[in-house]
């Protein structure tokens, strides 16, 4: 985002506030808001100090040109469409970045998990939006795009998304850490899962899986940053 220690920064379907509390000590003045009444309440746990908020990205409830920065995490493929929220952002951001994390279809179906679980990692890639749509809504409401960069997860992963268990792939054999991510929770069928489970469990004990991970390997990396500026 690249603004100084202090400034105004919202942080949009912030979810639990994870990574809202994490910006908040690098010293910056933060917002979460997030439509769900439930993750804000389990987020106000984490900090006293940011403004939690109840809102709607459709209709956010602030001044214009408010913020010197928003960002948003894992979360525009939640979005029914995304001019709405994007002419939001653009409303409220006094001139400043707009940061985005998230990941291409490209990019998702290049994960090793399809091996074992095709038809819920196509459906997740299906519903993340191109880097090239995502640009050109950004544009269409009057964005400047920056850039963009991959990220790739690393071995110290400590959170629960996706590719939580890329080098562990042990940790999706747990039912518990399976029902906090949303492509096994909501698109993957009770067989898939189950079938999933035993051939990934079956190539762990046999040394297979590493076959796998090196046929799944891709430079187009993990994630990605699109990174918007209002001038």
């Amino acid at each position: 985002m690249q603004v100084p220690n202090g400034s105004k920064v919202l942080d949009i379907a912030c979810g639990t506030g994870n990574y809202t509390s994490v910006l908040e000590k690098t010293g910056l003045k933060i917002t979460g808001s997030d439509v769900s009444e439930e993750m804000i309440k389990k987020a106000k746990g984490k900090s006293s100090t940011i403004a939690w908020e109840v809102a709607d990205v459709n209709k956010l409830p602030y001044e214009d040109n408010f913020f010197k920065g928003v960002t948003c995490t894992l979360a525009i493929h939640h979005f029914n469409e995304l001019l709405t929220p994007f002419r939001e952002v653009f409303r409220v951001l006094d001139k400043g970045r707009f940061v985005i994390f998230t990941s291409s279809p490209e990019q998702m179906n290049n994960y090793w998990l399809k091996e074992y679980f095709p038809d819920a990692i196509e459906k997740s890639a299906n519903q993340m939006p191109s880097v090239v749509e995502v640009d050109d809504i950004l544009k269409t409401v009057g964005f400047n795009i920056v850039g963009h960069e991959t990220f790739l997860i690393q071995p110290n992963l400590k959170d629960f998304f996706l590719y939580s268990g890329k080098y562990e792939p042990t940790m999706y054999l747990d039912e518990k850490v399976r029902s906090g991510i949303s492509t096994f929770a909501n698109l993957a069928s009770i067989e898939e899962v189950e079938e999933g489970c035993n051939r990934l469990k079956t190539n762990i004990e046999t040394n297979k899986i590493e076959d796998v991970l090196n046929d799944f390997s891709s430079d187009l990396g993990d994630y990605v940053y699109i990174v918007a500026e209002k001038k």
